[in-house]
């Protein structure tokens, strides 16, 4: 791989709550840096950077391969409904007009619709789920001229026909090392970083991705390395705020010890947050994540309503909520609840559950999304397939929603209001009142200072 070039490109833009740092093109530069030492590797994100940007980092650096990375295929609000998809377009056109280079597609939002974002965006090659194996092996079997038909996650066209490879085994041994580049700005912009301790998830519930994305089987990142990475972080950089992003960290407790354990010891006075479920959650760890740093939690509520959550295959009840809800508060654990308001099975009664069973709850946000997003491969599809929500024949690259027919969206922020909580619609923008908390360099997830 001497003299040769790699682009990975950051397509996203989406700034809502706050930009988020490209966590995937890290792990992915890390693993190659080291098992691909003579290639140059180069980042570029739409974040920071326009079409005339990208343009001229084209012309200068001339990449031989350019990875582009789609983290998400549209806001996931119903109010708004913004797709992503021409501007992914646009990157692939503009790098095939500017370059040379051999394009291959990933990342989060790609793995939702890999063969049909293949179709759309007409790639060389794109990976499906995690890829720091397959890239690496696909740039071999390029360079060396050999076969990358059996590459798992990988898809190619043959002749006139697009070849998907399933994926049947995964990384567990992830690297992460931060861009210097990049970290100013999603610092003062994003208030903290965000890593994973952990990938996969082996929940079910029905509208959920993840699973499509990471596999439902949970793999571990060494705590050592982990630790290793913050600690590096705050040595170079001062940071102190990260946010892990597993899909729910509380899956494994035996690793959470361990990992708390390590924090403890690294004595980093580091802050950090998470997603976390009601299913798994040891009280005794808790305290001692707090110990460990634990600032804040973003708790997967969905609803809060026993008919609901079941509904949602969700593996927890509203006692289980309001129990564990009360132990934050004794902890000193700031904590928040995101809602589904209108999904599939909801109905007026249910909903006045919700927002009764909310007053129950102290020093707290409710984040509410109205109605579904439907994804391919998912228990909603399904449903919403049955129901003739939507045809058989629709891809679902656009957004579409179920929403029940049973309520009366118009009438949730009313029902909000008079619970006396503080309710954050998607429709509220709250994006000046954080950048002016930015500024004054107010770190964390922000929504703590809102907690009712």
């Amino acid at each position: 791989m001497n003299n040769r070039r790699l682009l990975l490109v950051s397509a996203n833009r989406f700034s809502v709550p706050y930009p988020v740092y490209p966590l995937g093109i890290s792990y992915l530069k890390a693993y190659l840096n080291e098992s691909m030492p003579s290639l140059k590797i180069d980042i570029f994100d739409f974040m920071t950077g326009s079409f005339d940007d990208y343009i001229k980092m084209l012309s200068e650096i001339k990449p031989d391969y350019t990875g582009i990375s789609l983290r998400n295929i549209d806001d996931v609000n119903i109010y708004r409904q913004e797709s992503f998809i021409s501007h992914y377009r646009q990157i692939v056109k503009i790098t095939r007009e500017n370059s040379r280079s051999t394009v291959i597609v990933g990342g989060s939002g790609f793995s939702i619709y890999p063969r049909l974002l293949f179709e759309t965006l007409e790639p060389d090659f794109a990976i499906h789920g995690e890829g720091e194996l397959s890239l690496h092996k696909l740039l071999t079997a390029i360079e060396n001229k050999h076969d990358y038909s059996s590459i798992e996650g990988l898809l190619y066209r043959d002749r006139d026909r697009i070849v998907f490879n399933e994926r049947k085994s995964y990384f567990n041994t992830p690297m992460l090392s931060f861009d210097s580049s990049m970290l100013d700005y999603y610092w003062q912009n994003s208030g903290m970083l965000n890593i994973q301790t952990k990938r996969g998830c082996p929940y079910n519930c029905i509208y959920c991705t993840y699973p499509l994305i990471e596999g439902s089987r949970v793999r571990t990142i060494d705590p050592d390395r982990i630790v290793k990475t913050l600690t590096e972080l705050k040595k170079s950089s001062n940071i102190n705020y990260v946010f892990f992003t597993d899909s729910v960290f509380n899956i494994n407790n035996n690793f959470n010890y361990k990992l708390a354990e390590k924090l403890i010891e690294a004595n980093l006075d580091l802050k950090w947050g998470g997603y976390f479920n009601f299913a798994n959650i040891d009280i005794r760890l808790l305290a001692k994540l707090k110990k460990a740093g634990l600032k804040h939690i973003e708790f997967g509520t969905e609803s809060l309503s026993d008919r609901m959550l079941l509904n949602y295959r969700k593996p927890f009840t509203v006692a289980d909520i309001l129990s564990i809800s009360a132990v934050c508060n004794d902890l000193g654990i700031d904590f928040a609840h995101f809602l589904i308001l209108g999904g599939y099975g909801e109905t007026e009664s249910t909903l006045d559950e919700t927002f009764e069973n909310c007053k129950k709850i102290d020093r707290t946000v409710f984040f509410p999304f109205i109605g579904m997003r439907i994804y391919p491969g998912t228990r909603l599809h399904e449903i919403a397939l049955q129901e003739k929500t939507i045809e058989p024949g629709d891809p679902l690259l656009e957004p579409v929603y179920y929403v029940s027919k049973n309520i009366d969206i118009n009438s949730l922020k009313g029902k909000a209001i008079h619970t006396g909580k503080q309710w954050i619609f998607p429709d509220e923008d709250m994006s000046h009142a954080m950048m002016r908390m930015r500024k004054r360099n107010r770190k964390g997830p922000l929504w703590e200072y809102l907690v009712k």
